[in-house]
């Protein structure tokens, strides 16, 4: 073995000792650790799939999904809650969403007088980046 690469097995055993906290989320102070630095690297990497991080960014994303499947509980919602709540996240008005119908359309199915169709569901869906599934 050369000196580059004991130098380099050296470097990969430390940073494999650094990373281990994030790779493993046992509580909600180690998963509190991991959401930020996913934060820190989608501002970062973004969607370049050829940063030398993104397998890291990807690694870390799925750690996390797997947490939040095994321990954390959403809420029950409608889907005009849903709506009303990604609304508000997005600044946006009734009158903003013509792909779900008029403004009167929206206003009844936040006020759950109506429920959304799957073709609505499919828009809101497409235009908010989400799955269908969160408004069903």
């Amino acid at each position: 073995m050369t000196e580059k690469q004991s130098a380099d097995d050296n470097d990969y055993i430390i940073s494999s000792f650094a990373l281990q906290p994030l790779l493993t989320i046992h509580d909600e102070a180690d998963y509190d650790r991991a959401v930020a630095t996913l934060n820190e690297l989608l501002d970062e990497i973004g969607t370049d799939e050829k940063h030398p991080l993104y397998g890291l960014l990807d690694t870390l994303g799925t750690m996390i999904a797997a947490y939040e499947d095994a321990n954390l509980e959403l809420p029950e919602a409608s889907g005009g809650e849903t709506l009303a709540y990604l609304m508000e996240e997005h600044g946006l008005r009734q009158s903003d969403l013509p792909e779900v119908g008029s403004q009167g359309v929206v206003s009844e199915i936040l006020s759950g007088k109506r429920e959304l169709n799957m073709r609505q569901i499919r828009a809101l869906a497409e235009r908010f980046g989400v799955s269908s599934a969160v408004f069903i």
